[in-house]
């Protein structure tokens, strides 16, 4: 390794910490260094399995790992406690984004990772045994194929629209569970199909400040039309 390579890797790990902080996450000596040797893996195999289409270290520091964490604090609060066990799904999860951090991160939490790729499954796999990570799972399979699965989130961070979302992947939530999409901006017309549909409408919208991210992100917080919350909005619907 050299000096150049070292130092690089010591500020990787101060601007995490930093991003922790910014997000009012508590994050041991443990977490910290598999988030780094997620991030290192993942810039290891992209070279052969194309796992993302971001290549550079920092931005792939920014855009997959601050990003996924800045969930991270939402999806606890939606939980009513950070502790507490929980069954997660991340869908279309790619090389484990979100997953593989919320499981890090949350290892009370059982979070499955599902992609139709099987090279990216296998990305999932071999992290949760190299990180040691018992509560990780990876599914190679289309969502919809899956039996229903009772799950107190799913989310998805790049697989489709809300609509498609919901029709998809709305059946592994359970009664008073919820769909949690992760968007750059507010994606009104998406928002304008769901609701036209009827089954599933937006019970709020929570913005996202993501540390040194220069674009905007939100949180789209889905329920079954009738089981949806009254007075919780946040955003425009």
């Amino acid at each position: 390794m050299t000096a150049h390579t070292d130092q690089a890797g010591v500020d990787m790990a101060g601007r995490l910490s930093r991003a922790c902080d910014q997000l009012g996450l508590q994050a041991d000596v443990s977490a910290h260094a598999k988030l780094l040797n997620y991030l290192a893996q993942m810039q290891r195999w992209n070279r052969t399995y194309n796992l993302t289409a971001i290549r550079d270290p920092q931005q792939m520091l920014i855009q997959h790992l601050f990003d996924s964490l800045a969930a991270i604090g939402p999806f606890s609060e939606a939980l009513g406690d950070a502790r507490v066990e929980a069954k997660v799904y991340d869908v279309g999860s790619g090389g484990g984004l979100p997953g593989v951090v919320l499981a890090i991160m949350r290892p009370q939490w059982s979070v499955t990772c599902i992609d139709a790729v099987e090279k990216k499954t296998a990305f999932v796999r071999q992290m949760s045994g190299a990180l040691t990570l018992p509560n990780l799972q990876a599914r190679h399979a289309r969502i919809e194929t899956l039996d229903p699965a009772e799950c107190d989130i799913v989310t998805s961070r790049a697989f489709a629209s809300l609509d498609d979302f919901a029709q998809l992947a709305g059946r592994h939530v359970r009664n008073d569970g919820t769909l949690v999409a992760m968007k750059g901006k507010v994606p009104d017309e998406e928002i304008q199909a769901l609701h036209a549909r009827g089954e599933w409408q937006v019970d709020h919208i929570q913005p996202l400040q993501v540390p040194e991210l220069q674009a905007e992100r939100c949180l789209i917080w889905m329920r079954r039309s009738d089981a949806r919350g009254e007075g919780r909005s946040q955003g425009t619907l």
